[in-house]
């Protein structure tokens, strides 16, 4: 937990600096990614020491492995925002984005944040909802956002990691480009 990573670290700190060896685990997924170790990790390399990390169960990857998303190129994310206002702003971000973004949402707000994501990423847009990574109930349900919305109707519980598949490249034709610079001049964007 934070509060316990806050009031160990000097302890830590000192006893790395005399020679101790300090592990850092967690049963939550992988440290310093959403989970405790961060502070741990700066702190050690503030100080100048040395710090190493053997890799265990990372919910991010093993949902990006079996999202059956693009997976060359992604995003982490960390946590979708908490507000209607300020997820509707952070997914207008991803509107564009072209690699696949995999993030963490509660149980409590998927449906919103599915119904926001549809809604401002297109119905069509294709997704994963991946629950409980690396654990017993480990479960994946792909489909389009807007297949996604009725399924997470049912209600869900457990760990939830959200992979979005990323844009894809529009072509547009030089008359239906004329034609939007020409909605736009006519909005009173200036021509430059």
């Amino acid at each position: 937990h934070e509060s316990v990573e806050r009031s160990r670290l000097p302890g830590l700190l000192d006893a790395l600096a005399s020679g101790a060896t300090v592990l850092l685990l967690t049963d939550a997924g992988m440290p310093s990614v959403s989970d405790p170790g961060y502070r741990v990790v700066v702190a050690c390399a503030d100080a100048g020491l040395p710090v190493t990390a053997l890799p265990g169960p990372s919910a991010v990857t093993t949902a990006l492995a079996v999202s059956a998303l693009p997976s060359e190129r992604f995003c982490f994310e960390g946590f979708a925002p908490r507000k209607p206002g300020a997820r509707a702003a952070w997914l207008r971000e991803l509107v564009s984005q072209p690699r696949t973004a995999v993030f963490f949402e509660s149980p409590h707000r998927l449906a919103d944040t599915l119904a926001a994501a549809a809604e401002i990423l297109g119905p069509d847009r294709r997704a994963a909802v991946c629950r409980e990574m690396t654990k017993t109930y480990e479960e994946v349900h792909r489909g389009t956002l807007a297949q996604l919305c009725d399924w997470v109707e049912q209600g869900v519980r457990g760990e939830i990691t959200l992979v979005l598949a990323g844009a894809t490249a529009q072509t547009v034709s030089l008359a239906d480009a004329v034609e939007m610079v020409d909605e736009v001049v006519a909005d009173g964007e200036k021509t430059s």
